[in-house]
């Protein structure tokens, strides 16, 4: 499976959001579906961005995106900050938006747009974050 490497910064996110769309094209997912990979793949990269890499300018995120059978795979691995998707809590949107907590909206989209998003942190290996989707 081939990995890419991109430049941490935000200016690269079209091109992430481009390679996400050409493999689930490419497997037989459909325009809307492509729509909402390319949405969960740019707010992982923009969390990672954002958060892992902050202060950070010569950083990169590793991004590996391909089909696994019925599922696409969308890894990326960082080498910044850790962090622990499991303590956001789900946002509450149904709050005045100027009473809503800010951040967690990101992660929140992830996890309704994706069957599963995996996170795993290894001092030597860095940051770990796995979207899986089944195609139908």
């Amino acid at each position: 499976m081939p990995n890419y490497t991109f430049p941490a910064r935000f200016e690269f996110l079209d091109e992430i959001r481009d390679l996400v769309a050409k493999i689930a094209r490419d497997g037989g997912f459909s325009d809307k579906m492509i729509h909402s990979l390319q949405l969960a793949a740019d707010e992982a990269a923009s969390n990672i961005i954002e958060h892992a890499y902050e202060d950070i300018s010569n950083a990169s995120i590793d991004l590996t995106c391909d089909m696994r059978g019925e599922d696409i795979v969308i890894t990326m691995r960082d080498h910044g900050k850790p962090f622990d998707p499991s303590v956001v809590k789900e946002p509450n949107l149904k709050a005045d938006l100027s009473e809503r907590q800010i951040g967690g909206l990101g992660i929140y989209l992830m996890r309704k747009l994706m069957d599963s998003v995996l996170y795993e942190s290894n001092s030597q290996t860095g940051n770990l974050l796995t979207l899986i989707k089944r195609r139908g």
